[in-house]
């Protein structure tokens, strides 16, 4: 594909037909990121339960560690996207290398992090030196080298910007199998390598992010001409910066909200035992293969709507978002069928021998929690197109209201009037609320921004 080609298809193919091209390579490598994160776990765990539970509890790290990174990621997209739109080449090149300086100064926050805090952080969670040790070993790691997961998000960002989520999807694909096939041979010693335990899972995460890193610099220089690297002519702009920092740290913030979430959660419903924090923990993971596709898809949206609303195109913006809308809710409703019509089998696949109360209680809780899926598939589209044109905050307004201001209210209310069944009506409750909210902003949005841009 030439160059004005890549560009200009954003402006010019029917939605139906670039709608999925865009989105479906990103949907893809979302779900392959997310069989990563079960797999990487069952590695560990064979190798020591011990270390499986050092690299749960310092995962909270490493999700702020992709939030930053995936959010500034979002900032580069949106800002590309709608520069391209207006026809200003050079400008969106001066967003491309400020957006790797800001991915770069967010690893180095991290480095700091992995040097001088590892062993503080994990004095935090535990006294038990075994698990002190593999924490730090791991953290210190997987931050001190965080520079390769900040700048290959940073290249899969502005391929997605031109068109190029196939070429994307390779890097991440390329990144995430790399990690997987690593994982056994650095933990247990195969292949004649030492066997390193939790030090090797750490090594295999850095080396598929480094080599997705190199894998996408190479592709963005010789496959995406538009935003060809070069020193010539950088210099820092403060508004460009700004103008990253307005859509991508509202975006990081929302990608932290869930961790956050979690934890509170766990603290409501740790009264009524183990077996119901588990079940919420075992939501999260059977609900991630349901809502990473539409979340791929809210990517792909990104550069369409950007670039649509950069060139004026007020219709196939209007054109795009209905496409994505009929995707998005017709994957949720998919999930909410299997949620509803086999929550056994499901609760099962994480069921271990006289575990019954967890599928007792995990089946109520699918079954209700689904009921919102069809709402957020909603949400989460317009909130995507806030994004694409500049409105950040207003996403996360949706997103705080989602997942905290009104989720964790009703789910500390219904557990005093309820009990355990009734907390789980909280997400259904926090998804119509903020999809009313989410309605309004979105009026907001068209009236300002969208309706005057005319065709």
């Amino acid at each position: 594909m030439q160059k004005q080609e890549r560009s200009q298809m954003l402006g010019t193919m029917p939605m139906n037909r670039l709608v999925p091209k865009i989105a479906v390579p990103i949907m893809i490598s979302m779900l392959v990121q997310a069989l990563y994160n079960i797999v990487d776990s069952i590695f560990v765990a064979r190798y020591d339960p011990n270390a499986l539970t050092a690299v749960s509890l310092v995962y909270p790290i490493q999700m702020l560690m992709i939030a930053l990174a995936t959010g500034l990621g979002t900032g580069i997209n949106s800002l590309i996207s709608r520069k391209l739109g207006e026809k200003r080449p050079k400008e969106a090149l001066q967003a491309a290398r400020n957006g790797i300086f800001l991915e770069l100064s967010g690893s180095a926050l991290f480095v700091v992090i992995g040097l001088f805090l590892s062993e503080v952080f994990m004095g935090m969670f535990t006294p038990d030196p075994v698990l002190r040790a593999l924490g730090t070993t791991y953290l210190s790691i997987v931050c001190t080298a965080s520079f390769g997961l900040f700048v290959s998000i940073t290249f899969e960002r502005m391929m997605q910007a031109t068109g190029n989520t196939m070429l994307s999807m390779i890097t991440q694909l390329v990144g995430a199998v790399t990690n997987i096939i690593l994982d056994p041979i650095l933990i247990f010693g195969l292949c004649g390598l030492p066997r390193m335990g939790i030090a090797g899972a750490a090594w295999a995460t850095v080396i598929g992010q480094v080599l997705g890193m190199f894998l996408g610099f190479v592709l963005n220089q010789r496959k995406n001409p538009e935003l060809r690297l070069t020193l010539q002519g950088f210099r820092i702009d403060g508004r460009i910066i700004r103008d990253i920092l307005a859509v991508g740290l509202p975006s990081s913030v929302m990608a932290s909200i869930g961790s956050v979430l979690n934890v509170l959660m766990n603290l409501i419903l740790i009264a009524y035992g183990n077996a119901a924090v588990s079940v919420l923990g075992v939501y999260f993971k059977l609900q991630s293969f349901v809502f990473m596709p539409v979340f791929g898809l809210s990517n792909g949206l990104v550069p369409i709507v950007g670039y649509n609303f950069g060139a004026r195109l007020i219709r196939r913006v209007y054109g795009a978002m209905k496409v994505a809308l009929i995707y998005a809710m017709t994957i949720m409703a998919v999930g909410t069928a299997a949620f509803m019509l086999i929550p056994e089998t499901l609760m099962g696949l994480f069921e271990s021998e006289g575990a019954s109360e967890l599928t007792e209680i995990g089946v109520i809780a699918l079954r209700t929690i689904s009921i919102n899926f069809i709402l957020a598939a909603i949400g989460i589209t317009l909130s995507t197109v806030f994004q694409a044109v500049g409105r950040g905050s207003y996403s996360l307004i949706m997103s705080l209201c989602r997942q905290l201001i009104v989720l964790l209210p009703a789910a500390w209310l219904l557990s005093k009037l309820g009990g355990l069944n009734a907390i789980w009506w909280s997400f259904p409750i926090a998804e119509a609320v903020s999809l009313i909210i989410c309605l309004l902003l979105f009026r907001k949005c068209n009236r300002e921004m969208l309706s005057p841009l005319g065709e």
